[in-house]
């Protein structure tokens, strides 16, 4: 849910002269902040801050503050309007015109609660449910079913904001598709992106044995010997993967076993390549496009090894099986509390809630300029502060 969540819980927006009251005022609770949009386009170009009061949580509700949370590109990608999935846009916040509270993923801290919650008090941290809930803003009123509680012992802020969406989509992939076994092969491209440090680190785990293709880059070594540092089993780079003479070197690392699974977050002749790799009856799960090519198979490979090619959409998989999705974020913090996972490489970008509204855009838009660059292979998170 977004905008949805403020409901008769939102008194009034207070950033323009021109907005008006939004059902009578219990007490005000706090002034919060978001970053909303209108309009899809240039990301930078269609982002804006608005200021509103909340109300205390009515007897059903609870009032929650944003911790931290992420940029990701399914974000970005939303605000460019690209997105299959989309926030609702809601007069809510900007009478004047419908927009939506950009972010999906992020970790609340519980404020109150309204006097029929049983099942969540003051100090309790909590994730988003299901997507599109909005998590760039300060605070927000919400329902017990928009949440799912997490166990805040040995987790930080941005373990906990970060959990659920590239691990998960990781952990899903690694045991949604094929039935490994310990000892087993799989194959990614975009090895050093999110999903791909997840997924070597949980194949490290449980055994199984990976190869993480990156691109040539001037620091490749220093990448390489990070990831090999996390359990990739081996690295290679785009150019080793389409190269037919390093072909026998692949086969003499699996020793002749055939590599089952492939993951592809490119597209283009990175996505062919990995395909290329897969054994008898392997299978090609597509995440992501960041080349923006498609995916091109041989006919060959169809007919004489059998590969077939799948997608998979985070999204989706939380909205049929949100409880399933409960697990596994359960799954991976567990992880990182027995020292098992380590921490995405993250940016901070400090929101301060006592700042002026220029403020608060400035550091959000200098945050979403840095994500959309790729800024030092670091992912932008934004934490919110008092």
């Amino acid at each position: 849910m977004s905008f949805s969540l403020l409901r008769q819980s939102l008194t009034r927006p207070i950033s323009s002269s021109s907005r008006g009251s939004f059902g009578l005022l219990r007490f005000l609770s706090v002034k919060a902040s978001a970053i909303t949009f209108a309009n899809t386009g240039i990301p930078k170009d269609v982002v804006k801050l608005v200021s509103y009061e909340l109300n205390g949580p009515g007897p059903d509700e609870i009032l929650v503050k944003t911790l931290a949370s992420p940029i990701n590109p399914a974000d970005i990608n939303q605000l460019e309007g690209v997105y299959p999935s989309m926030p609702a846009f809601t007069t809510e916040l900007t009478p004047e015109q419908p927009s939506a509270i950009g972010g999906n993923e992020g970790l609340f801290e519980i404020v109150e609660v309204g006097s029929n919650i049983k099942n969540f008090k003051a100090g309790d941290w909590a994730i988003p449910r299901l997507p599109n809930f909005g998590t760039w803003r300060s605070h927000a009123l919400v329902t017990p079913g928009d949440l799912t509680p997490i166990n805040r012992d040995g987790i930080t802020h941005t373990q906990a904001a970060t959990i659920s969406v590239n691990p998960c989509t990781a952990h899903q992939m690694l045991t949604q598709f094929v039935d490994l076994k310990k000892g087993d092969w799989f194959i990614q491209n975009g090895g050093n992106s999110g999903v791909g440090r997840a997924a070597i680190q949980l194949g490290r785990i449980w055994g199984l044995n990976s190869i993480s293709v990156v691109r040539s880059r001037d620091n490749l070594d220093e990448l390489i010997a990070e990831l090999k540092d996390l359990g990739a089993t081996q690295v290679i780079t785009e150019e080793q993967l389409n190269s037919k003479a390093f072909k026998p070197t692949i086969k003499e690392w699996t020793q002749g076993k055939p590599i089952k699974l492939g993951f592809n977050c490119v597209g283009g002749k990175s996505a062919t390549g990995v395909a290329r790799q897969l054994g008898h009856g392997g299978k090609l799960v597509t995440y992501g496009g960041m080349s923006k090519q498609p995916v091109i198979l041989p006919t060959s490979l169809f007919i004489f090894k059998d590969v077939s090619a799948h997608g998979y959409w985070l999204s989706a998989w939380t909205k049929k099986d949100p409880e399933g999705k409960g697990k596994a974020v359960e799954e991976m913090l567990n992880h990182i509390r027995s020292g098992q996972f380590k921490d995405v490489p993250v940016s901070p970008n400090v929101w301060s809630n006592a700042s002026s509204d220029e403020a608060k855009l400035e550091v959000f838009k200098q945050a979403l300029d840095n994500a959309t660059k790729g800024f030092a292979g670091k992912k932008q998170v934004l934490e919110f502060t008092d």
